[in-house]
């Protein structure tokens, strides 16, 4: 049998268009960086940064887009052998306004349907899903067929062995809805969350590891307090329910009881759309080293916090070299 990944992730995958210009409407940008992205997909390049053997599982349109997309994974030194190509839709783009600290809107061109979402599961190489140290999965993959039934399929032949984190990862725009949470996009928004909801506790029932923030965490419990968040996704079926707050920090419990609240490092923001991909790969990286919840989440503290002071997501994540750095200054 060939060496297992260290992680396989499942989902997103596209171009990343970002305005070199900051501070600066998307009408009235000139000038753009091209950059591989997608949340699965920047997760995979985070631990490959960290020394990490990873892979990704999803699709492209086969275009120059797609091209450029298994180039840049093979120069992360990311497998993209379960990166398969569809004929008849384009490759995923995606826009961003860059307006820091805290503001930066993202817009998807993904229609009438993006390539990942047409994973199937009779593509999955259940070998490899199982053997994998860890598997990661995302709420994108579950807002369409057949990628839904292909998330659920590939959990489900994971059983449970080892890792298997279920990234919440919310966009409501690909549920039919607007805005973050119940309190930000009105009727749409709930309605959304509502669509939702059901598919991600059918995830959840086959994860050892919940992620998102606290709009996320309420798609998947109907809750917003962080404590209660984490304990409904334990509930669930999670065995550590990981809640990140932005400026305050993240909150990991973990069924057997043992708990880490752990700050954010401030720093000054250039584009925070990186940060959560970049956490979770060092979250997978604590993981896979068997580090205490402590050390891990401040670690993928530290990792998104240097990708939230750079331009771009994929280039942006840091080696082992520049986390250590950075921890050993603080």
């Amino acid at each position: 049998m060939p060496e297992p990944f260290d992680l396989i992730t499942m989902g997103r995958i596209g171009v990343d268009l970002y305005p070199l210009q900051s501070g600066v409407p998307l009408d009235r940008v000139e000038t753009f960086g091209k950059f591989l992205g997608g949340s699965a997909t920047n997760v995979a390049v985070a631990a490959a940064r960290l020394g990490r053997r990873t892979a990704v599982i999803s699709r492209t349109g086969r275009d120059p887009f797609g091209d450029y997309l298994h180039r840049a994974l093979r120069e992360f030194g990311v497998d993209d052998r379960w990166v398969t190509a569809v004929d008849d839709l384009p490759t995923p783009v995606t826009f961003c306004e860059i307006f820091p600290p805290d503001h930066f809107p993202l817009y998807f061109y993904r229609r009438p349907t993006a390539p990942d979402l047409t994973l199937r599961a009779d593509e999955l190489d259940h070998d490899a899903l199982r053997a994998a140290r860890i598997l990661w999965v995302t709420g994108t993959g579950l807002c369409e067929e057949p990628s839904r039934t292909a998330t659920l399929a590939a959990l489900a032949a994971r059983g449970r062995r080892g890792p298997t984190v279920f990234d919440l990862d919310w966009r409501p725009l690909f549920w039919g809805g607007a805005g973050g949470a119940s309190g930000d996009g009105g009727a749409t928004g709930a309605a959304a969350m509502a669509a939702a909801r059901p598919h991600y506790e059918a995830a959840l029932a086959h994860a050892t590891v919940a992620v998102g923030n606290v709009d996320e965490a309420e798609v998947a419990t109907g809750l917003r307090s962080p404590r209660a968040c984490a304990e409904a996704l334990l509930a669930g079926g999670a065995e550590l329910a990981v809640v990140k707050q932005g400026p305050k920090g993240v909150l990991a419990v973990h069924r057997d009881g043992r708990t880490a609240e752990v700050p954010a490092f401030p720093v000054e923001v250039v584009n925070g759309l990186g940060a959560g991909d970049a956490f979770g790969g060092a979250l997978c990286h604590g993981l896979l080293h068997g580090w205490e919840l402590e050390p891990t989440m401040r670690y993928a503290n530290a990792a998104g916090a240097l990708v939230a002071t750079r331009l771009a997501c994929s280039p942006a994540m840091p080696t082992e070299a520049e986390v250590d750095a950075f921890l050993a200054g603080r």
